[in-house]
């Protein structure tokens, strides 16, 4: 049996509230391409059993959060399946130094410079990359693969809920927003935190802090940046 099998079921209540809505997980899983790069030796990232990390770590019902990503980091090691995040004892990614300048400037607050973001997860922030797979040192590598059917659902499964917060950085996270129900939730932009782009915009957003006035308003737990 394919070690890609593991990917037939979302872990948590993430696959009951798929087959509860009637999307087909089967049809849009791409475990035949997985399949053919593993035949052909191709490094995949991340690690078979943390591509659905983001889902492990933070249930349907416990979301309270997105931020969306493109896809995972494409260095062996480093990718740990959580938009962003890295590997404990990894190296943190530039587009990770400026999301944690920007935590320091917006809460005034020294933060955990390990670039590990399980405890975001834990707390109800879905860590999600639009790509659940990238080939190794090839960026965008498994765009075409059709995890977009899966995460694209996923924003709509959320719709069902209220007062979840997006936070979309970048041109290709906002291309999203057409997939939220902004009339019960709520949408924060900005330029991607890369060094290319994060000053003009992203700095200065202050969307950590705008979070927690959210959530507090609607009389949910804050995050813990």
């Amino acid at each position: 049996m394919s070690e890609f099998n593991k990917l037939k079921q979302l872990p948590n209540d993430w696959h009951q509230e798929f087959k509860l809505s009637g999307i087909p997980l089967d049809l849009f899983l791409p475990i035949e391409m997985l399949k053919e790069l593993q035949d052909i030796q191709s490094e995949i990232y991340p690690d078979i059993d943390n591509v659905y990390n983001a889902f492990k770590l933070c249930s349907f019902k416990d979301t309270k959060v997105v931020i969306l990503g493109q896809d995972p980091y494409h260095q062996k090691g480093v990718a740990n399946g959580l938009a962003f995040s890295v590997n404990p004892g990894c190296k943190i990614p530039a587009s990770l130094r400026n999301i944690y300048k920007e935590i320091e400037s917006d809460v005034d607050a020294e933060i955990n410079k390990n670039g590990d973001l399980n405890h975001w997860a834990e707390q109800g922030v879905l860590l999600l990359n639009c790509s659940l797979t990238v080939e190794d040192s090839k960026p965008g590598s498994h765009s075409s693969f059709g995890w977009e059917n899966i995460t694209d659902s996923v924003i709509k499964l959320l719709n069902k809920k209220s007062n979840i917060v997006f936070l979309l950085w970048g041109a290709h996270s906002i291309k999203k927003r057409y997939l939220i129900d902004e009339s019960k939730n709520i949408v924060f932009t900005a330029p991607h935190p890369s060094p290319l782009s994060a000053y003009r915009g992203f700095f200065g957003c202050k969307h950590f802090t705008k979070t927690n006035l959210y959530l507090s308003k609607n009389r949910i737990k804050t995050i813990n940046w």
